[in-house]
């Protein structure tokens, strides 16, 4: 998972992706690197609009999002939407977790 993070770092910071800069932020963590892992990386990356895919990991999430309760409702829906919200954030893990996948 270091490796697609450090991928999605450099993306973040407008950084080229590739090999030496991968390398670099690995080390940088701490992370003993494998140079096939990193090449693996790379290759898979070559072509794919991170911020793209990043959008469709992110857009079940928004289209889950819970309608708000109606005011006669509050107390009762109050709970409801604090154990959706968990719900939301263990759903947004998991599509980020699914991001990790299209890495390698």
């Amino acid at each position: 998972m270091e490796y697609v993070y450090a991928a999605l770092l450099l993306h973040a910071a407008g950084k080229e992706i590739n090999e030496e800069n991968i390398k670099t932020v690995l080390q940088a963590a701490g992370v003993n690197v494998d140079d096939a892992r990193v090449k693996a990386l790379v290759a898979a990356l070559e072509g794919v609009n991170i911020e793209e895919v990043i959008e469709k990991a992110a857009m079940p999430v928004a289209v889950a999002a819970p309608a708000a309760p109606a005011a006669a409702e509050a107390p009762a829906e109050e709970e409801k939407v604090e154990e959706e919200e968990e719900e939301e954030e263990a759903s947004e893990e998991e599509a980020l977790a699914g991001l990790g996948a299209l890495f390698g």
